[in-house]
C-alpha cells in the first residue's frame, strides 16, 4: 500500500498550529536609565552585549534576566537597523517585553564623536595612573568601555549618513 501525500489535505483549523499561526512578530523594547526612557517601541530583533557575548532577542525568546556590558545595541525594526551605545545594566526578557536597565544609554545622533575620544584618553590615561590599584583599574577598564561603544555607534552613524 502506498501513501500519497498529494491526497492528504492541510486543516488550517488545527488548534495544534493555532498557537504558531498567532504568535507575536514583534517585541515591546525599552531602554531605560537613571535619567530617562532611551528608546521605547515594537521592534522586530534585538542584538546586545552581554559578558558572555552578544545574544540576540527576537519575538517569543525564552523568559531571560542578564547583566549588559558595555558596548553596542543593535535593534532592527522593519528594514531599519538602529544602533545604540550602553554602559553595563541588566536585561529582562518575558512576554515578548525586553526591558533593559542601563547606567548610561544614547542613541547615535546624540553622541559628539570628538567629547567620546576626548572621553576614551582620559580613561586610557586613568588606566595608566591607577594600574596598581585594582578598584581604580576596574573602574577605568569600565569608562573605557563605554567610551569605545560610544564612539563605534558614532562611527557606525558617521559611515551611514
Amino acid at each position: 500500500m502506498t501513501i500519497s501525500y498529494t491526497d492528504t489535505k492541510v486543516n488550517t483549523q488545527n488548534y495544534a498550529l493555532q498557537p504558531l499561526i498567532n504568535m507575536p512578530k514583534t517585541i515591546n523594547l525599552t531602554i531605560t536609565t537613571p535619567e530617562r526612557i532611551v528608546f521605547q517601541d515594537q521592534v522586530d530583533e534585538v542584538v546586545l552585549p552581554t559578558p558572555q557575548g552578544e545574544i540576540g532577542i527576537l519575538p517569543n525568546h525564552l523568559p531571560l534576566i542578564s547583566l549588559m556590558s558595555a558596548g553596542e545595541i543593535r535593534v532592527k525594526k522593519g528594514e531599519e537597523m538602529t544602533p545604540l551605545a550602553v554602559s553595563s545594566g541588566f536585561i529582562e526578557v518575558r512576554n515578548n517585553q525586553v526591558t533593559i536597565l542601563a547606567d548610561t544609554a544614547e542613541k547615535a545622533e546624540e553622541i559628539d564623536e570628538q567629547r567620546a575620544q576626548a572621553g576614551r584618553e582620559r580613561a586610557q590615561a586613568l588606566m595608566k595612573e591607577r594600574a596598581t590599584d585594582d578598584v581604580g583599574l576596574a573602574g577605568a577598564q569600565a569608562a573605557l568601555a563605554k567610551e569605545l561603544a560610544r564612539l563605534k555607534v558614532a562611527r557606525k552613524k558617521r559611515k551611514y549618513t
